[in-house]
């Protein structure tokens, strides 16, 4: 909740930094240019409090596309108390530089020296223990241990391009470079208590277990390099991107690596936001949205290093990865859910509260109570994980003994479990496209609850 307040002042505070060459009349349209520039004072359960800024600048012209601006430049630098990730990113967007043509381009670099790692297919990583405490945890040779720990670099350049066909629909195409760097985990920050450092006993971790039992490759161990191409279509009807009241926005598109390891994906996004005739609340009629969301591999297999990837033509924030947290089924931890192919769905009811002009910023306060669900389509490495699983398709790591954990890490038989998740947020908003968010969310499958599950951070989720 501090973190919270904090993201609410600083907001507030932004809006004095605004700057815009024109004036304004008694209509809510912004002309010329807008900053909004905020401390990272966000929170996840994953990473922890974020320390650094980001922000993003806006330039609307004489004001006749707001709320949508002419061009969009987004950046960021920030750092992770948790997890120790750092990342750095620079975005643009605009439908208006290249005529009847959008252009979404960006660079992000992340190092993660704690990266978690819980295994393949969710459901059935059994999960022994939580990452969240384990830290303190010590083997009988005195050393600490972070079983799902590992560490991983990212640098990604992307680049995206959507033209008109017709009306509301699109072509689009696009080009993504990666390159990532893996290994055993980096962090070595945690002391005793007279105040010396404890070093982690990397032979301990689920992600040297995979590798001794052949299920992390050498060829993809220690990362790679990747250049994805896509194309597809995009429909959308939208009267407001960041914060739609009506309207449909569907893509379907294909995805597949041309250097080193090769892959196809299929990916297909349908989102409505349909406005409900509710008129006693003065700032807005509810809005209910949900989005029905399939991406599959359908030829090839996906590196260790992009499984947990998320394709999307526009990127609405800086990761987009990992089934679970903010990006897919909230109330999981951070990428627990990687699989070769996975549905869900996301339903949200979004309700403006208030709103209010302050500083000649307009402002609205919203909530969101939501579900979320999913399920696996197509395994992860299924051949090699029943290679190494007895009978009963149960795999054993006998070391969690020693520290008095269940040793079971993986049972097939709950590969296809539903995961389902609710919870609700609060959302400030400026000039309807700044949006703050903060979320609360539980898992209602034992096995993957993350409570307290805590995200904050910016934009609606979808």
């Amino acid at each position: 909740m501090k973190k919270l307040i904090l993201s609410i002042a600083a907001i507030l505070a932004s809006a004095s930094m605004t700057i815009a060459f024109a004036q304004d009349d008694d209509r809510e349209v912004k002309r010329g240019w807008s900053f909004g520039v905020l401390p990272t004072a966000t929170f996840s359960t994953d990473n922890g409090y974020q320390a650094g800024a980001f922000g993003d600048v806006y330039y609307y012209g004489n004001g006749d596309t707001y709320p949508d601006p002419l061009h969009k430049i987004s950046w960021e630098a920030s750092y992770f108390t948790h997890s120790h990730r750092m990342r750095f990113y620079l975005a643009y967007d605009s439908k208006y530089l290249i005529p009847n043509m959008r252009l979404n381009a960006s660079v992000t670099y992340v190092t993660d020296p704690l990266y978690s790692f819980w295994g393949f297919n969710g459901p059935a990583a059994v999960q022994n223990y939580d990452v969240w405490f384990n830290r303190d945890m010590t083997l009988p040779n005195g050393n600490n241990v972070n079983y799902y720990g590992m560490g991983r670099d990212m640098l990604r350049v992307l680049a995206n391009v959507q033209g008109r066909i017709t009306d509301n629909l699109n072509w689009a195409a696009g080009i993504n470079f990666w390159n990532w760097k893996l290994g055993n985990m980096r962090d070595n920050g945690v002391k005793d208590d007279n105040g010396n450092k404890m070093f982690y006993d990397t032979n301990m971790t689920l992600f040297q277990q995979y590798q001794t039992l052949g299920l992390i490759s050498d060829e993809e161990v220690n990362g790679g390099t990747t250049l994805e191409v896509n194309a597809g279509v995009v429909y959308d009807t939208r009267d407001i991107e960041a914060a739609p009241n009506h309207g449909i926005w569907a893509e379907a598109y294909l995805n597949g690596n041309v250097l080193g390891q090769r892959y196809l994906k299929a990916c297909a996004y349908f989102r409505q936001y349909i406005a409900l005739p509710i008129n006693f609340i003065r700032a807005g009629q509810p809005v209910f949205a949900y989005r029905l969301a399939w991406q599959q591999t359908i030829a090839g297999e996906t590196p260790l290093y992009m499984i947990q990837n998320i394709p999307l033509l526009v990127q609405r924030n800086m990761i987009s990865e990992g089934f679970g947290s903010n990006g897919t089924i909230r109330g999981l931890r951070e990428n627990r859910i990687l699989t070769e192919g996975m549905a869900w769905v996301n339903t949200e009811l979004r309700v403006k509260l208030v709103n209010f002009r302050l500083l000649n910023q307009y402002f609205y306060i919203a909530v969101n109570p939501f579900f979320d669900a999913g399920v696996i389509t197509k395994q992860y490495k299924e051949a090699e994980l029943a290679a190494a699983a007895d009978a009963n398709g149960k795999i054993y790591d006998a070391r969690l003994a020693a520290i008095g954990q269940d040793t079971v890490i993986y049972d097939a038989t709950k590969a296809g479990n539903l995961v389902y998740s609710g919870g609700i947020g609060l959302k400030i908003a400026m000039n309807q496209n700044f949006i703050v968010s903060a979320e609360y969310a539980h898992c209602f499958v034992s096995d993957l609850v993350a409570d307290p599950w805590i995200g904050i951070g910016i934009n609606y989720q979808f």
